[in-house]
């Protein structure tokens, strides 16, 4: 295949509590964001982010955060599915700055990329744990704005 082809799979929404700061480590400044809740829609998917889920973030010398997520989405009709993705997140330094104090900024100011995995006993949504998923995120006051998209 010479062309990496996508399809939109769904816009996720969350909602992040306060940061746990646990300090200077090895790899960079780590921080774990607790998630608070949040929505998902798309053509195929919709439903809740449940409570609990976490973002385990390092923040690198080079001023870039390392993301790695695990959540629990609940469809609208009852199945859970596991979703876990690793992402990277940097920019100006001036764009950053306003990102962290929660200022809406252009999304193409900066850059935000995912790679996304799923896991699910429930047959109807099956074809999640063989699809790898990307996405562009943005950041808002309440949490990141995902877009995500399955790779064909």
């Amino acid at each position: 295949m010479a062309e990496i082809r996508t399809r939109p799979l769904l816009t996720m929404n969350l909602l992040v509590g306060a940061l746990q700061a646990i300090g200077p480590a090895p790899g960079g400044d780590r921080r774990i964001g607790v998630v608070a809740g949040g929505s998902f829609t798309g053509e195929r998917l919709n439903g809740t982010v449940l409570e609990g889920g976490s973002d385990w973030i390092i923040a690198r010398p080079d001023g870039s955060l390392l993301l790695d997520v695990r959540l629990v989405l609940k469809t609208g009709d009852g199945a859970l599915i596991g979703l876990t993705y690793r992402g990277l997140r940097h920019g100006p330094a001036e764009i950053m700055a306003k990102v962290a104090r929660g200022e809406e900024v252009d999304p193409a100011s900066y850059y935000f990329r995912t790679t996304v995995m799923f896991e699910t006993s429930a047959a109807k949504y099956d074809w999640l744990n063989r699809a790898f998923g990307i996405g562009t995120g943005r950041r808002t006051a309440a949490g990141p704005v995902y877009e995500i998209f399955e790779l064909l």
